[in-house]
């Protein structure tokens, strides 16, 4: 049974030589030399190619991808994915924040032959009080308005079947929102606890989080284009009652309609509120406009390989 390690290269330079040590003393555990090490270099500005180079020249079963420019992390995964060969395909981040071991606990779980997908489920979400109450509250929302069930705080590690990672790769969507990907995919998915540790400053921003976010709703729920019909429909039986009650006040004692202020108020919140709902039509539409381009996930500027043509 041949394994696939796929693992994405950003900002990686002070971790990736332990992380390849660690990572291949567990696969040769498990299978021997009938293995291989991807890595896909998603442009790091860093020396992460550089060290993936020497490394490829001194290990043959490793793989090196390297992108033509900074893709974005989900995007890189799919890629390595589409390259690993394997009849099981494990994914795992180089930045050793998951520990390489976790390759035997959850190659042990798969052999079982009961699922097609173990996942990483952090037991407690790595950071500060700001982090763990967001990353729950979008989880529990994501979860809700998606109708799909991912749990609380999926990790990117998994091991995966090669009848998994196949009807994976079938899913060409442009604009790429994993954890909603691998959940749709289907199969008998199991989570599996652990813990993650911090070595390095995150590269996912407050920017980067927010345009998850945006992408992860507008990619598995419509919920937000109903909710504006629906909003609607109420601001526009709220005025109407309103309306008839100022007609009824003005017609029946000749009280005169007063209020400028007010008037000037619910023209720019009902403008705002406009200017917002064509706002999530956009994000819409946009999305729609990317996909139809159908261009591919990312470009490769060079394969390092091995193997045999």
């Amino acid at each position: 049974m041949k394994l696939s390690i796929v693992t994405t290269l950003y900002q990686s330079e002070n971790t990736i030589n332990k992380f390849h040590t660690r990572i291949s003393s567990e696969a040769k555990k498990l299978v021997n030399i009938d293995y291989e090490i991807i890595y896909v270099n998603d442009c790091s500005p860093d020396k992460s190619l550089e060290k993936a180079i020497i490394i490829f020249k001194e290990d043959k079963q490793t793989k090196i991808i390297d992108l033509s420019k900074n893709f974005g992390h989900h995007k890189a995964i799919m890629t390595g994915l589409g390259h690993a060969s394997g009849d099981l395909v494990f994914l795992i981040d180089a930045d050793l924040e998951e520990d390489p071991q976790y390759l035997n606990n959850f190659f042990s779980e798969i052999k079982k032959g009961n699922c097609d997908v173990i996942f990483g489920q952090q037991k407690i979400r790595r950071g500060n009080w700001y982090a763990k109450i967001y990353g729950a509250f979008f989880w529990k929302f994501f979860n809700k308005i998606s109708g799909l069930s991912l749990g609380i705080n999926p990790s990117t590690i998994r091991i995966m079947s090669r009848r998994y990672i196949d009807a994976l790769l079938l899913h060409k969507e442009n604009e790429v929102f994993l954890n909603g990907i691998w959940a749709i995919t289907g199969f008998v998915q199991k989570p599996y606890l652990i813990s993650k540790e911090t070595h390095s400053q995150t590269t996912y921003t407050f920017s980067k989080k927010i345009h998850l976010v945006v992408n992860a709703i507008t990619s598995f729920s419509n919920l937000p284009l109903i909710a504006i019909f629906y909003m609607g429909v109420i601001i526009l039986s709220f005025s109407s009652v309103n309306i008839m009650i100022l007609l009824y006040q003005y017609y029946s004692s000749n009280v005169s309609v007063d209020g400028w202020a007010s008037t000037i108020a619910s023209i720019w919140f009902l403008g705002g509120l406009m200017i917002t709902f064509m706002g999530i039509i956009a994000i819409y539409l946009s999305k729609v406009f990317i996909e139809t381009k159908r261009r591919p996930y990312t470009i490769i500027k060079k394969i390092y390989s091995n193997a045999k043509s």
